[in-house]
């Protein structure tokens, strides 16, 4: 009697303790709520005050992020053929939703499971780009070069919204979710909700001062200026209108008499036919559109790109109507090392000379084809300020601001191969030019003025450089 007892305190003990699990597994997937290692606090401090100026490079770090992620599931298929199963597309989508006041960034990327999710997004300076890079050094990916491998370029996001969700799906992981508000702490879970097939959506919950980013122009405006070189495909859900006839319903309807009652006075009924203007409305579609069309071109070989590439791509980028009077394509190595295209316009600026201390060369900087800042002082000198091009390095980080990386120690070897480059591009248009003009001597003879400015070129190669950009006023002022 006394080990029946027993059996049974034993078998009702062991029914209490699986009742919980039984019940879990009928209810909803509880969340599991983690700790920061590191004061949110104070990473926000850094990142409004030191790290970034302005607001709105938030997307281009999200979406230079989201192509480190498709870049990543592209050299996994290498290896892997069954890896763009799970969704074929390599795609950035951008949405959002004004009444809810949010904003979307969905990318069919390598995705994170669980563990990523805790690891990457929720150590301060965690970079799974750089883990990704690592693990890769001793295989084929020894030469792998991604963009966001400094790990605070996420925590952008929290400059614009009050709380950010990230729904993630890896093809080895089931789908989860994880989400902050920026406090102490942040909560994962396994997500029932849409599937993603395979990659990463963040949601972003804008503030009240973040309206402009549930703006479509807005939006398009900053893809474009940040993002518009990145290699896959960026599409917004934006909207358009039109306006449509509607048809009167009265008309469809008339009975047989109506229609006979017509037929007595054509000539009339004809008359009120054309006074009588057709009913309109207007009516809204959405639709994906994508942004981003233009291709790096600077990241090619030389060789390998055209004239006419080159000059559409001048006017792209300059929004300059005129063909480029000439232009050099190099990459330089050694202690730095970037790719760059410099260009000479083809007409000099109207205030050239008139604000000759004021302005700067008109040169984009970009890290891996994301765009960091076209404002610079002292990367190249005032002389060469006509200047138009882009400069492509793989040495800078992305994650700091324009001030900072102006006092960046690279900068200073990059701008004097730049001024080399500069002055070896205007040493051979003075050359063409001089030879130009002695084939033209061979045909006929020059009166005595053009001979005085054949004879000042050829002392000077850059007064032959702006005499053949047109520009003769101003020449005797440029070359003092």
């Amino acid at each position: 009697m006394l080990k029946l007892v027993k059996l049974c305190a034993v078998a009702a003990a062991a029914l209490i303790a699986h009742a919980p699990l039984v019940a879990a597994e009928t209810e909803a997937p509880a969340a599991e709520t983690f700790e920061f290692q590191a004061e949110v606090n104070r990473l926000m401090d850094i990142i409004i005050n030191s790290l970034y100026k302005n607001k709105e490079i938030f997307l281009r770090e999200v979406i230079s992020n989201g192509s480190d992620a498709l870049d990543k599931i592209r050299f996994v298929a290498v290896s892997d053929k069954t890896a763009l199963d799970s969704k074929k597309e390599l795609e950035i989508r951008i949405s959002f939703d004004k009444d809810a006041r949010t904003l979307t960034i969905r990318d069919s990327g390598v995705g994170m499971t669980k563990a990523d999710l805790v690891a990457n997004l929720g150590t301060v300076a965690k970079s799974g780009t750089t883990n990704f890079v690592e693990a890769m050094s001793g295989d084929q990916g020894g030469d792998l070069s991604l963009i966001g491998q400094f790990g605070v370029g996420f925590y952008s996001v929290y400059l614009v919204a009050d709380k950010v969700r990230v729904r993630s799906k890896h093809n080895d992981d089931e789908q989860h979710c994880w989400e902050s508000a920026a406090d102490s702490s942040f909560s994962v879970w396994k997500d029932d909700g849409e599937d993603l097939g395979r990659g990463t959506e963040i949601t972003l919950y804008l503030k009240e001062d973040a309206g402009e980013f549930l703006d479509q122009d807005r939006l398009e405006e900053l893809v474009l200026r940040y993002s518009e070189f990145i290699t896959f495909p960026i599409y917004l859900y934006k909207s358009s209108t039109e306006t449509v006839e509607v048809e009167d319903e009265e008309e469809e309807d008339l009975d047989d008499e109506e229609e006979e009652d017509e037929d007595l006075d054509e000539e009339d009924d004809e008359y009120e036919e054309e006074d009588e203007a057709p009913r309109t409305t207007t009516v809204t579609n959405w639709d994906w559109s994508q942004v981003n069309s233009e291709s790096a071109i600077w990241a090619r070989d030389a060789s390998e790109v055209e004239d006419d590439e080159y000059k559409s791509f001048y006017k792209t980028f300059s929004k300059d109507t005129a063909d480029p009077t000439t232009w050099i394509h190099f990459k330089a190595e050694g202690e730095v090392e970037f790719k760059s295209i410099l260009f000479v316009p083809g007409q000099v600026p109207f205030d050239m000379y008139d604000s000759y201390h004021n302005k700067n060369a008109q040169l984009r900087l970009y890290v891996r084809k994301v765009l960091i800042t076209d404002e610079f002082e002292d990367l190249v000198p005032r002389y060469l300020n006509f200047l138009r091009g882009v400069v492509d390095s793989d040495d800078l980080p992305l994650n700091v601001s324009r001030e900072t990386l102006q006092q960046h120690k690279v900068l200073k070897v990059m701008g004097k191969k730049l001024v080399r480059k500069a002055l070896e591009m205007l040493r051979k248009l003075a050359q063409k030019s001089g030879e130009d003009d002695d084939d033209e001597d061979e045909d006929e003879e020059e009166e005595g003025d053009d001979e005085d400015d054949e004879e000042e070129a050829k002392q000077d190669p850059y007064v032959a450089a702006w005499k053949s950009t047109s520009r003769v006023d101003g020449i005797e002022q440029a070359s003092r």
